[in-house]
């Protein structure tokens, strides 16, 4: 399938709060071995700057973050709890860290090889969180600084539907017990609804 509605470095280059709301609703690609395994984004977190106390850019430039620091509609993706692979797309202008992270999806291509991934999973919790989607897309450290927006990228985004501003939910941004205030609190997660997950089992 031709990625003639794939999103380009403008889409990234903007703001990263207008990022994240614009990526919901939009639908997320990878290419597995020549297979489509794709998903619907449907819930995001922003990490926005070196002043922001839960971004890993607080720690500033450094090996981990370099791919931060670099230019929008690429990749990060980095590993956490000794176990888990995170997927983050860098937003703004090069030299200033930021970025969204991709916590929640709705399967909708791939659904076979996502559901032998997550075995003995319900359809609902396959990707209901950003671990989850890297290990049912099958995304690792292979992928950290790919371009998003390279003809030939194996991840991309393509555009699907533009979500309305009132779908749209804010809240504080998860698992972040540690991190002082303000950046704790701060509303930095977006979430949309979509169809139900429990529908995809029938299209098995």
């Amino acid at each position: 399938m031709p990625k003639t509605k794939q999103l380009g470095r403008d889409f990234y280059a903007q703001n990263t709060l207008q990022v994240a709301k614009e990526l919901l609703g939009q639908r997320l690609v990878h290419m597995d071995n020549g297979q489509r395994l794709a998903g619907i984004i449907s819930e995001v977190e922003v990490y926005r700057g070196e002043e922001d106390q839960a971004c890993h850019a607080r720690a500033g430039f450094t090996n981990r973050t370099k791919v931060m620091y670099g230019p929008p509609g690429h990749a990060y993706v980095y590993f956490t709890y000794g176990m888990h692979w995170m997927l983050n797309f860098v937003t703004e202008t090069e030299g200033y860290p930021a970025a969204v992270l991709i916590r929640a999806i709705q399967p909708v291509e791939g659904l076979k090889t996502i559901a032998a991934r997550r075995v003995q999973v319900a359809p609902q919790r396959w990707t209901d969180g950003p671990a989850k989607i890297c290990q049912a897309l099958g995304i690792d450290a292979r992928h950290n600084g790919i371009d998003l927006c390279a003809s030939q990228s194996e991840i991309f985004v393509e555009m699907e539907q533009q979500v309305s501003q009132t779908m749209i939910t804010t809240g504080p941004r998860v698992g972040l017990n540690n991190v002082p205030e303000p950046w704790k609190s701060i509303p930095w997660r977006f979430r949309t609804s979509l169809a139900k997950a429990e529908n995809i089992i029938d299209t098995l």
